[in-house]
């Protein structure tokens, strides 16, 4: 088991990684909750709303 002091001598080396690559769980998250959101509306029988696609 990691100590405390374990644990926060990695937070930098995180903190790095999330500079350079983004922060992947919080994408997941925002992600989940969205997905989580259109079905409960697709459950309850609301049409979802457009979404654009992004291309060009």
């Amino acid at each position: 088991m990691k100590t405390d002091s374990t644990r926060t001598e990695e937070l930098p080396i995180y903190e790095s990684l999330i500079r350079e690559m983004g922060d992947v769980v919080e994408e997941a998250r925002v992600v989940a909750e969205e997905t989580q959101h259109q079905m409960s509306q697709a459950l309850n029988g609301v049409a979802p709303a457009p979404q654009e696609t992004g291309a060009p």
